[in-house]
């Protein structure tokens, strides 16, 4: 909370930290961060942190009271010409302005700064260099201690939040695994990457069948795949820790980290 008498935090205030924080310079050509939803001069007192802008994180935020939703996905990667409540994201919008909830998003920008970084520290992998090197994005590096396909793959089912899809794994359970590469998100455009970097593994999510298949099939790392959401909550509490930290008078208690698992699954049915 603000100091008393001190002037109150502004949206636009914690837009100017969080863009210090993860230029958005920094993002993907295609990519679309920033201030979505608010005024700028609306006063913060608490702020939620999502991964995904989706109606039960917007319900969250609104049943929490908070003052902005700051997710990493943005709500619009493409152009909209409407807002009405017709749509899904239309009443999302709604609901957010009458609420009187801002909506920011750090998407690309924060996977260069931080996604890899806070997945790498769940994992154990300390990261020598990213995996793309144009853009910045994900990372390799090694294990302390080498581990079995499997041994590791069950690490990171262990330290990512559970979800119904779960992690799926790809590659010679017994093979010896040290150096990792890393792709927090969608990461199969940089499966040539992990190979090039002499990775063990790669551990990405929402990998496709048919990429997935040829680079296993033509002797490629062992694949480790989670779901998007799982992979990329562990940036949130970096998010919040580093926001709190550079924006004296908002306290780590007046945010919330949401936990609802966004991916589109609900159900993992096995024969």
């Amino acid at each position: 909370m603000t100091e008393s008498g001190s002037a109150p935090i502004t949206v636009g205030d914690v837009v100017a930290v969080m863009d210090a924080l993860f230029p958005p310079d920094t993002c993907e050509a295609w990519d679309r961060v920033g201030l979505s939803v608010g005024d700028p001069a609306a006063s913060v007192r608490s702020i939620g942190f999502a991964v995904d802008p989706a109606q039960a994180t917007v319900d969250e935020a609104l049943e929490r009271g908070v003052d902005m939703l700051i997710t990493h996905h943005p709500l619009y990667l493409r152009g909209t010409h409407s807002v009405a409540a017709t749509t899904g994201k239309g009443r999302w919008v709604t609901s957010l302005i009458r609420g009187g909830v801002a909506l920011f998003s750090a998407h690309t920008n924060a996977d260069v700064a931080a996604s890899t970084a806070a997945l790498a520290e769940l994992l154990g992998v300390s990261i020598e260099a990213p995996l793309d090197e144009e853009t910045g994005i994900g990372g390799v590096g090694t294990l302390e201690q080498a581990l079995t396909l499997e041994e590791f793959a069950r690490h990171v089912e262990e330290v990512l939040p559970r979800v119904p899809a779960g992690v799926l794994v790809g590659g010679d359970l017994q093979r010896p695994i040290r150096r990792v590469a890393i792709c927090s998100g969608s990461g199969d455009s940089l499966l040539d990457n992990a190979n090039a970097a002499g990775a063990d593994v790669y551990v990405t999510a929402d990998l496709r069948h048919h990429p997935a298949t040829d680079h296993l099939w033509n002797g490629g790392c062992s694949l480790v795949c989670a779901t998007h959401w799982a992979s990329e909550w562990p940036l949130l509490p970096i998010m919040a820790t580093r926001l709190a930290a550079h924006l004296p008078g908002l306290d780590i208690n007046d945010m919330y980290i949401s936990e609802i698992p966004t991916d589109p699954w609900s159900l993992s049915l096995r024969s």
